[in-house]
């Protein structure tokens, strides 16, 4: 099947290509958040002498507050806006496939590559300094937890082309088939009990939310009336409520996340008409100078931010911990009044050290060649490189070990995705202004 043809109707043809600053603006804030909210997670103390780390999110009152702070679908619905709107301008450059895949692939695995080699030193390092072993393992396990967003948010945008091919010739059916797959395998695995079978859900609900993000491209979903959306968002909503309620789903919407079910389909869509509906003030919002610039600032450096911050906030609570053995702090216990307290210091420190980290990792970054391969087998082999490096990941466990195998993978996805025979384009493309679109 050819990726290169144009069936588009003309009116969706015809749609300029222009960046909706209001789209980077709420990937901008869902990214703080996703920060915001993983720092908030971090619980430490120390009892009798001995560090304890633990999730202080897990908690009865959090369920609840997840519906809120599920901020995942909107990650795929951005990409699959940019992602079609990237693939539409490149096919009208004359560029193919492979190019196309290729620099996804560089703006996704150049950053990981950086992560993985500094995360596999740090804990050489720590095993080397006598830090025990359960201790060093929770850090790799803490610092992997967020990074299977890096595998599938790859797999999608590899299939970029593909899906976008099936979208424009047919919309609905397209996401009906997605939609179908979900409801199979969340069928199959309740009725079986086995929850493996819920993770091939990894690819069926991203890439459903990330086909809706075409429909929002095409101006699809602008153009239902205010009441329409405002109908749907509330009756998605509602079916949600009542499968968490009354069904097999569990309330929590970070459960639902792992493995992705149909209540993240649900959110998304409900997501996705909230977002339209507000999409006018944001977009007014965002275009403010002070906001445009923030929005810029984080938009360029979004992926190696997301990579980067559970290593920063591994690192504090490790700094927390050395502090409190030797005197110097007294680490309040969990959830009481002084720990509260406190969190909005400790937020201001997660913020400030992960920008920090983030400007001095992104000008690594931008040292590996950034010309994308023109060779549809490189960039699949970019692919499996890269992608088989997160699978390696989770599979292993994220030891020192484990690390420097990641880091060798990813930096060859990011050296395969480019070709080699144009040298006087490397740097032309070296600075991405969002690596997530």
């Amino acid at each position: 099947m050819s990726v290169s043809a144009d069936p588009r109707p003309r009116a969706i043809a015809d749609r300029p290509a222009v960046r909706d600053r209001s789209i980077d603006a709420i990937r901008s804030a869902s990214l703080v958040l996703v920060v915001l909210l993983h720092a908030t997670m971090v619980g430490v103390t120390v009892t009798d002498g001995v560090p304890v780390f633990e999730n202080a999110l897990e908690t009865e009152w959090f369920a609840p507050a997840s519906w809120f702070v599920q901020m995942m679908p909107l990650f795929f619905l951005a990409g699959g806006f940019t992602g079609i709107g990237a693939w539409r301008r490149a096919r009208s450059r004359g560029q193919g496939a492979a190019e196309f895949v290729g620099a996804r692939l560089h703006r996704l695995f150049a950053p990981a590559a950086c992560l993985f080699a500094v995360v596999a030193a740090g804990l050489i390092l720590l095993t080397a300094a006598g830090v025990p072993g359960d201790i060093v393992a929770t850090a790799g396990f803490r610092i992997s937890q967020p990074l299977w967003f890096l595998g599938v948010f790859a797999l999608a945008q590899c299939l970029v082309p593909v899906l976008a091919g099936w979208h424009e010739r047919t919309p609905a059916a397209t996401v009906g088939v997605l939609l179908a797959a979900v409801l199979l395998i969340d069928s199959a695995r309740f009725a079986t009990g086995i929850d493996a079978v819920g993770y091939l859900g990894l690819a069926a609900v991203w890439l459903l939310m990330q086909q809706l993000g075409f429909w929002d491209a095409d101006g699809r979903i602008d153009a239902l009336s205010h009441r329409a959306r405002t109908i749907a968002a509330v009756g998605l909503i509602a079916v949600a409520v009542l499968l968490a309620t009354v069904g097999p789903y569990p309330a929590n919407m970070y459960a639902n996340q792992d493995p992705p079910t149909l209540l993240i389909a649900l959110l998304g869509g409900a997501q996705l008409m909230l977002f339209s509906l507000a999409r006018p003030w944001i977009r007014r919002v965002a275009d403010r100078g002070p906001i445009a610039a923030i929005v810029d600032w984080i938009g360029a450096r979004a992926m190696t931010i997301y990579l980067w911050h559970m290593t920063v906030l591994i690192a504090l609570a490790g700094v927390s911990v050395v502090a409190a053995l030797s005197g110097a702090v007294v680490l309040p216990e969990l959830h009481s009044a002084a720990w509260w307290l406190t969190r909005p210091a400790w937020l201001a420190a997660a913020v400030v050290s992960v920008a920090i980290v983030a400007v001095v990792a992104h000008r690594s970054e931008r040292r590996i060649p950034a010309a994308p391969t023109r060779s549809l087998a490189r960039a699949a082999c970019a692919a499996v490189f890269g992608i088989g490096s997160v699978v390696l990941m989770f599979v292993a466990g994220l030891s020192w070990a484990v690390a420097v195998g990641c880091a060798l993978l990813a930096y060859g996805a990011a050296r395969v995705a480019t070709r080699r025979e144009d040298p006087s384009v490397v740097g032309a493309a070296s600075r991405p202004r969002h690596p997530l679109g």
